[in-house]
């Protein structure tokens, strides 16, 4: 996806890159950028279409997401009411509590706390997306915070809606295998073995939930139901995961309303909402990014946060960070 290249020797030792302080009071949600954690411009790794285009296509990426559409494709000859259910509640599992809950607003903004053990399992879910282990999910992330729509972000619209969508994670030499390259990114998660762990392996949850759909369709069903239900459970509902996730990508900076003046092209999606679980509602995010919730009104449908809202009634969830809307000052943090 992307590749650590050389800084241009313009660039001095001095030059860094900030992120999101990880532990920002709770009454203080309004100060995404402070900086707890520097990498000097020199050990930076470029990102954006300027740079990764020129390192080649990635032909096993490409591979991988092609033989997923096929997949998906063929799912539509295999459906039944059971399949359906199967895929809908993985579905929400990876998407939603995966990387809506956990690595957007859990690993990459500390937008609330959960112990461990919650963390962990939720961790595991995100992988069933195959998008990636969480340092490199996350710390492409924090990077597309800091460039938004500017040079080196991973992937912003300004370089092609195609480029913003998919066409990013086609070019360079894939990261999701090299955790270490990424974790002067994400420290935080570069010091917890199993984070580092789980980002090398990432690919195992998802064969073991393929063999046990498998496993389980034979046994309730014969031959034909066990290659449906990996049809449905894994191919059609990775591809429809991937694309509503990347929608977030290059629809929100694209098309809808924008309720803050942010330095992005950010936008809030009610049908990327939709389809995501908040993740839609990008301007009130960009605007305040430590904050868990992004549905700001009680319009703004915001299932994740219920999930969010959820586990804190039961006690496992603490600290969570709400960004305070004025509708007479609207203003994005920091302002």
């Amino acid at each position: 996806m992307a590749t650590p290249v050389a800084s241009p020797s313009t660039q001095t030792a001095t030059d860094v890159l900030t992120f999101p302080d990880h532990q920002e009071a709770e009454t203080q949600p309004h100060k995404p950028l402070h900086p707890v954690h520097a990498v000097p411009a020199r050990e930076q790794i470029r990102m954006g279409r300027s740079v990764t285009v020129k390192e080649g296509l990635n032909t096993g990426t490409l591979a991988i997401i092609i033989l997923f559409h096929l997949g998906a494709a063929a799912a539509l000859f295999f459906f039944s009411w059971e399949r359906l259910l199967v895929m809908s509640i993985l579905y929400v599992l990876a998407i939603n509590v995966g990387i809506g809950m956990c690595y957007h607003r859990l690993l990459t903004h500390r937008g609330y706390q959960v112990p461990k053990w919650i963390e962990y399992a939720m961790t595991v879910c995100a992988t069933l997306a195959l998008e990636g282990g969480p340092i490199f999910w996350v710390s492409t992330h924090r990077v597309h915070h800091q460039l938004s729509d500017q040079q080196g972000d991973p992937h912003t619209p300004r370089e092609g809606a195609w480029w913003a969508h998919t066409g990013w994670i086609f070019f360079g030499e894939a990261l999701h295998s090299q955790p270490a390259a990424l974790s002067r990114y994400s420290p935080d998660l570069a010091r917890d073995r199993f984070h580092v762990w789980l980002s090398k392996w990432h690919w195992v949850p998802m064969v073991i939930s393929g063999l046990l759909l498998v496993g389980l369709g034979w046994a309730f069903g014969g031959p034909v139901n066990a290659l449906g239900m990996l049809l449905w459970g894994v191919f059609l509902r990775v591809t429809l995961g991937l694309h509503a996730t990347w929608l977030v990508n290059s629809a929100t900076h694209l098309w809808g309303s924008r309720r803050f003046q942010t330095r992005d092209d950010s936008r809030n999606s009610w049908w990327v909402a939709l389809l995501t679980g908040g993740e839609g509602w990008h301007n009130n995010h960009h605007a305040h990014p430590v904050s868990a919730r992004h549905g700001l009104t009680w319009y703004e449908v915001d299932p994740n946060f219920w999930g969010i809202w959820i586990l804190a009634k039961l006690g496992l969830a603490k600290k969570i960070q709400v960004a305070k809307f004025d509708p007479a000052n609207p203003k994005p943090a920091g302002v």
